[in-house]
C-alpha cells in the first residue's frame, strides 16, 4: 500500500522499526501485559480484556503500530494511513481505537468500501451486530462496479501472499453478522455473492463451512449437502486447514474426534477447541446429540480466545439465540 511518508521518512522509520523488532527478539523474559480497561463485552454482559501475550510478541505489534501512527499523524487524511492504524490497533485488541478512528475517517471518505469492512468486522468483534450489517450492506453498494482489489494482510501468511480481495472480505463478514443474528436467508444471500470471489481452495474452504452452517440452520440441507460436492481431501489450503478438516468432517471423511481431543488440550494448544470446536459442536447438534455440542461450546467459552469467529457464535448460540 501506498503511504504518507516521503522516502526519508519510510527509510527512517523502516529502520526504526527492524531495529525495535531485532530488539523484542532479545528480551530476556517471558512477560505478560494486560489492560486494566475492558475492550469489548460478551453477549451476557461480561466484560472482556485484550488476551495475555508475551512481552516478544507485544513487541513486535507495538513496533508496527508506532510505524502506522507516525504515518497516520503525518496525514490523517490520507485513506491508507488511516486504514492501517486502525488496524494495528486491532490486532492489539485495542477495538474501540481502532473503531474511532474508522469512524472518524469515514466523515473524510464516507463512500469508502475499505472503512466499512473494516470497521463492521470490528462491530463484529464487539458484538455490535447490526452496526456490522449496516457497515457491511454499505460496503457491499460501493463495490458493485468495482474491479477486484486484493486486500494486503497485515499478518503475512506462511508464503507471504495475500489470498483475499476487498469484495471477499465484505460479503464473508456480512454473511457471519447475519447468521449471528440468525437472519439465516440474509446470511445466505451473502454467503452466495462471497462465493463469486472465492478463487482460491482457502477462500472456498471458509465461505463453504459458514455457508453450510447457514443452510443448514435454514432447514435446506439438500442445498448444503450439494455444497461439499467440490470438497476433497487433496484441496491444497495455505491458511484454512481448519476449515477444510470441518467440511470433511461434514462429508462423514473425518471424525470429530480427530479434529478435538479434549483430554490432549494444554494451554499451548487451547486454540485449537475454538478453530475446530465450534464445527464440531455444530456437527454434534445435527447429528442430534445437542447436549454434547453444548458441552463443547461451554469449553469454547471458557478460554481466552473471545475475539475469534467461533467464539462468537458459541455466545451467540448460548445466550439468546442470537440476540436481536
Amino acid at each position: 500500500m501506498k503511504t504518507s511518508l516521503g522516502k526519508h521518512h519510510i527509510a527512517r522509520y523502516t529502520v526504526l522499526g527492524a531495529i525495535i523488532l531485532l530488539l523484542s527478539c532479545k528480551t530476556e523474559n517471558n512477560q505478560i501485559r494486560t489492560s486494566a480497561e475492558p475492550v469489548a463485552y460478551s453477549l451476557n454482559g461480561k466484560p472482556l480484556f485484550p488476551p495475555q501475550e508475551s512481552e516478544a510478541s507485544r513487541h513486535v505489534k507495538d513496533s508496527l503500530l508506532h510505524i502506522a501512527e507516525i504515518n497516520y499523524k503525518l496525514d490523517s487524511n490520507g485513506l491508507d494511513n488511516i486504514i492501517w492504524y486502525g488496524r494495528r490497533l486491532a490486532y492489539l485488541s485495542q477495538y474501540p481505537k481502532a473503531l474511532a478512528i474508522y469512524t472518524r475517517g469515514l466523515k473524510r471518505f464516507p463512500n469508502s468500501p475499505e472503512l466499512l469492512r473494516h470497521r463492521g468486522h470490528r462491530n463484529i468483534t464487539v458484538r455490535k451486530f447490526n452496526e456490522a450489517i449496516e457497515d457491511l450492506t454499505k460496503a457491499a453498494d460501493f463495490i458493485r462496479n468495482r474491479p477486484v482489489q486484493v486486500e494486503p494482510d497485515g499478518i503475512p501468511n506462511r508464503i507471504n501472499m495475500p489470498l483475499s480481495s476487498l469484495q471477499f472480505n465484505i460479503w464473508y463478514h456480512l454473511g457471519l453478522a447475519c447468521y449471528l443474528k440468525g437472519e439465516y436467508e440474509k446470511a445466505a444471500v451473502a454467503y452466495d455473492s462471497c462465493m463469486r470471489y472465492s478463487t482460491n481452495p482457502d477462500l472456498l474452504c471458509a465461505t463453504t463451512d459458514w455457508y453450510y452452517m447457514t443452510l443448514m440452520r435454514a432447514g435446506k440441507t439438500k442445498k448444503a449437502s450439494d455444497l461439499l460436492e467440490v470438497i476433497t481431501p487433496g484441496l491444497e489450503v495455505i491458511e484454512n486447514d481448519g476449515y477444510l478438516q470441518r467440511l470433511l468432517m461434514y462429508k462423514g471423511l473425518v471424525s470429530p474426534d480427530a479434529l478435538i481431543r479434549f483430554d490432549q488440550i494444554t494451554e499451548e494448544n487451547e486454540l485449537t477447541v475454538v478453530t475446530q470446536g465450534y464445527g464440531v459442536a455444530f456437527f454434534l447438534e445435527t447429528q442430534g446429540d445437542a447436549e454434547k455440542a453444548d458441552v463443547i461450546r461451554d469449553r469454547i467459552l471458557n478460554t481466552s480466545y473471545w475475539s475469534a469467529f467461533g467464539y462468537i457464535a458459541a455466545e451467540a448460540d448460548k445466550y439468546g439465540k442470537r440476540r436481536k
